[in-house]
């Protein structure tokens, strides 16, 4: 259900068809665009690819505490700067290796300060199993992120909200689907009315949880997908990888937590992280406008 609820929200999405119609007079417009059956191909291996990448995080968070779960998922940057680099020629400069080197290091410090692990007692089998699944999970998203750069870039080859809409929409069609069949062959869509009837807060706490849970999903979702479209896989990981830090402020305003030194110099350092990278981008797009200019010059004198 952990994992199903990650994808389940694509419904959501479906009026903003209506809303953002795409217009054929694109600037790819002349270009060949995909077939219907490699177009179907592609949303089927993005999501199970997704299914799974869900599935892996859903048990690393079962068998992990959060701290120990938080610090690997923050080595998914790294995983991204590899494959950013095989497959998206992806240009590192100093900016930007400070950017990625700070975040992790923020959210590592966050996830190191908790003393979640302290009350929790795990077997070395579960143990074993959540670390590898969590690991696993950090690597292929951080694929799944600069494959989705590489399709949009050269296969897909729109520049329409519509084309990100349909791919964020199928390939979590697929991912639930995969995921009510996982429900039926695992025997745990017996237990579920237990399970809602058992928690704590109420039935309608328990569903108002599984209905925001898969709506916030697909929100975040549609964001990083945009970023990918209109910047590059890193940058989209580097938001995503950003909003840790911002949890201990949001549970000081709303759950009145103890607000520490710690939680402050790991906000701070995302922060910074975060201005080196738009830094960079900045003077990417100063020094992509000056080349256009001078090349217009060149142009008109000739």
């Amino acid at each position: 259900m952990a994992t199903f609820v990650q994808s389940a929200g694509f419904p959501i999405l479906l009026p903003l068809f209506f809303l953002f119609k795409s217009s054929k007079n694109t600037a790819f417009s002349s270009r060949e665009k995909p077939s219907k059956s490699s177009l179907f191909l592609i949303y089927l291996f993005f999501g199970l690819m997704l299914a799974g990448d869900n599935l892996m995080y859903s048990y690393g968070l079962l068998y992990l505490p959060v701290s120990t779960y938080s610090l690997i998922c923050a080595s998914q940057l790294a995983f991204n700067c590899l494959f950013s680099l095989l497959l998206n020629a992806q240009k590192f400069t100093a900016l930007i290796l400070n950017s990625v080197v700070i975040v992790t290091i923020s959210a590592a410090l966050l996830a190191v300060h908790s003393e979640s692990d302290t009350s929790t007692k795990l077997s070395a089998g579960k143990y074993t199993i959540g670390f590898v699944c969590t690991v696993a999970a950090s690597a292929t998203y951080a694929l799944y992120l600069s494959l989705l750069e590489v399709t949009f870039k050269r296969v897909i080859k729109s520049e329409t909200f519509d084309t990100i809409l349909k791919m964020q929409v199928f390939p979590s069609f697929i991912a639930s689907c995969a995921c009510v069949v996982g429900l039926y062959a695992s025997g745990e869509i017996r237990i579920l009315t237990a399970e809602m009837n058992g928690f704590n807060k109420g039935e309608i706490s328990y569903l108002m949880t599984l209905i925001w849970t898969a709506v916030l999903w697909q929100i975040c979702c549609i964001g990083l997908l945009g970023l990918i479209f209109e910047v590059s896989s890193l940058f989209s990981n580097v938001i995503s990888t950003l909003g840790l830090p911002a949890v201990p402020v949001l549970a000081v305003i709303f759950f009145h937590d103890k607000m520490d030194g710690e939680k402050i110099i790991a906000l701070l350092l995302a922060v910074w992280g975060f201005l080196s990278y738009v830094y960079q981008n900045y003077l990417d797009d100063s020094k992509a406008k000056s080349s256009k200019s001078e090349q217009n010059e060149a142009t008109i004198t000739h």
